[in-house]
């Protein structure tokens, strides 16, 4: 899922612990995830936004991503709890820039070399899947000798 999702949702806190939740545009290299400070239009200079403050502060972050249907049967997201660091140059930055103008052609036109990148190291990794809520519902037949379909929250995998 974290390959193919195009949006995440980034929370972070500040010194005193209170939060902050922005969408943004990631790539996951398989170890580390990535999202660039582009040139979209910001409030702030890309050093004072927020995000990167809080991360200076509090380098606890979460990212968020899902998927809605109207059928909820077919909700699911993937939750990423971790350590986020900022990085403006060298070999891991020209690499994240690399993946994310792999995954997002608009990245291609833009300058990012120089802005800074936000790298998470996953510390945990949790995925529900939503079509639990459809089996959970459905019983076996009765004498099939079949097991009960699992519980929603059975289908949680956590790494480490």
């Amino acid at each position: 899922m974290l390959a193919e999702a195009r949006v995440g949702r980034l929370a972070t806190a500040d010194a005193k612990g209170r939060p902050h939740v922005i969408p943004v545009c990631f790539a996951f290299d398989g170890r580390h995830l990535y999202t660039a400070i582009d040139e979209k239009p910001k409030r702030a200079a890309p050093r004072r936004l927020r995000r990167v403050r809080n991360i200076e502060a509090n380098p606890q972050v979460a990212l968020v991503v899902d998927h809605y249907e109207e059928d909820w049967g077919r909700l699911r997201y993937v939750l990423v709890s971790g350590t986020a660091r900022v990085i403006a140059d060298g070999r891991e930055h020209a690499a994240a820039i690399a993946l994310l103008r792999e995954k997002y052609p608009q990245y291609r036109a833009m300058r990012l070399e120089g802005r800074p990148v936000i790298t998470i190291s996953p510390r945990r990794v949790a995925a529900w899947a939503g079509s639990l809520i459809r089996a959970r519902r459905s019983s076996p037949p009765p004498g099939s000798g079949a097991a009960a379909a699992p519980r929603p929250d059975s289908r949680r995998r956590r790494c480490r």
